[in-house]
């Protein structure tokens, strides 16, 4: 008996060491994010073994564990009608709200999922116990609130697939959902359109935007875009925000380079090197005409910059540049894009999280898109974290999880 209770007593102390991240008094509910940021490494921790071992791929191990939580078929409720269709080739969920005899034409939001380019799904839903909000259901808000048509889109994920392949299926499927049949099928107003997206599904929506605003044959132009927390820098991983929150829940800073390196196919010895900037140091030629566009010097307020440094090596290693010319691509990096670009953007939507490696890439895009004469909203939350927006259901429902997802979708009523 005395054995037992040892060891039931170190099983648990070891749990919650495992358990126990110090984490800033401000972040909403810090224990409960303890506890789910402890379950995601866990699974990413698993899926590393199954890599090591020659099992599968970590990213197809993680993204089957993160599946398994809950994939919902297309189904309707007493209000939203959900379909599963594709648009040119690409499989896309079309959640269609309830009609208004007043409006008979709807406004439509064309949603990208996040998830490191490599996770997720858009038919993610609840578990069976109901545990957990994913994007199935805040599509289902979306067009029961809005009164909208939300496209959904089932992108091809990371490992099977490489940048620009993800980008590709996303604007294929906008142009083809874009063209007047098609909009006049779904009963949506041409002119109240907007893409959106969260993480690197904002990523791709920022692309989006510019390369649709670029299009001269394309008639049907965006109303808005709403970036959640975006990912749309490679080129500085020592901002303000990924110094301040290297290891901070969801997504430290190694497993967001890691996330780059693999969507870009490069090789994982350049992920450390990457996390200290070595490759744009001052000797990396190819990223010199760039270097203004990523000041954070000038971008960022000073509430914002504290006591942060920039990180420029002087030498480096120019060879990962060279062998991933895609780091200085604006459809990967689009907050590197000429000015000219984004003058004439459509108005545009940034939610940014205060403990998130994020944070700034939202804030400096902010920056040069007002500084193009750009309509920008900057919604920032001090005590939310990267991935919030998705987490506001039992046992996993945040404070911040509830009020990013009001704001959201109460902007987008606003301005769409």
């Amino acid at each position: 008996m005395r054995s037992s209770c040892v060891v039931l007593t170190a099983l648990v102390a070891l749990a919650a060491y495992y358990t126990y991240t110090p984490l800033p008094s401000t972040v909403s509910d810090p224990w409960k994010l303890m506890l789910l940021d402890a379950v995601f490494r866990g699974a990413q921790q698993a899926s590393n073994l199954m890599h090591y071992l020659g099992l599968s791929h970590n990213l197809l191990a993680l993204n089957f564990i993160i599946i398994s939580f809950g994939k919902k078929s297309a189904r309707s409720s007493g209000q939203v009608k959900v379909t599963d269709t594709d648009f040119d080739g690409v499989e896309v969920r079309v959640f269609e709200g309830p009609p208004k005899p007043e409006e008979p034409l709807k406004r439509s939001v064309v949603y990208i999922h996040g998830g490191g380019w490599a996770l997720g799904s858009a038919s993610m839903s609840s578990s069976p116990s109901g545990c957990t909000q994913y994007y199935d259901e805040l599509c289902t808000a979306m067009a029961e609130e809005l009164n909208a048509v939300i496209v959904s889109i089932e992108y091809r994920l990371v490992p099977k697939v490489r940048f620009p392949e993800p980008l590709h299926d996303v604007v294929r499927a906008t142009k083809y959902f874009l063209q007047p049949d098609v909009l006049q099928k779904y009963a949506v107003d041409p002119g109240r359109v907007c893409v959106s997206g969260d993480s690197a599904g904002g990523n791709m929506a920022a692309a989006l935007s510019q390369q649709f605003n670029q299009d001269a044959n394309l008639k049907n132009k965006l109303k808005a875009q709403a970036l959640i927390y975006p990912v749309l820098q490679a080129l500085d991983f020592n901002t303000p925000s990924y110094q301040q929150n290297e290891n901070a829940p969801i997504l430290t800073r190694y497993v967001m380079v890691k996330y780059w390196v693999e969507y870009f196919e490069g090789n994982y010895d350049f992920i450390q090197e990457m996390v200290v900037n070595n490759h744009t140091s001052l000797d990396v030629k190819e990223f010199a005409a760039l270097r203004a566009r990523l000041n954070w010097t000038s971008l960022l307020p000073a509430s914002v910059t504290k006591n942060y440094k920039p990180v420029v090596q002087t030498t480096g290693n120019a060879r990962i540049v060279q062998e991933l010319p895609q780091l200085l691509d604006a459809r990967a990096s689009p907050l590197i894009a000429d000015q000219e670009v984004l003058q004439d953007l459509p108005k545009t939507y940034i939610l940014t999280c205060e403990h998130d490696v994020l944070r700034d890439d939202g804030f400096m895009y902010a920056k040069r898109l007002e500084s193009a004469g750009v309509e920008v909203t900057l919604d920032h939350f001090e005590d939310g974290f990267h991935g919030c927006m998705i987490f506001n259901r039992w046992p996993t429902n945040f404070s911040v999880g509830i009020r990013t997802r009001n704001s959201y979708i109460k902007w987008l009523d606003r301005n769409l």
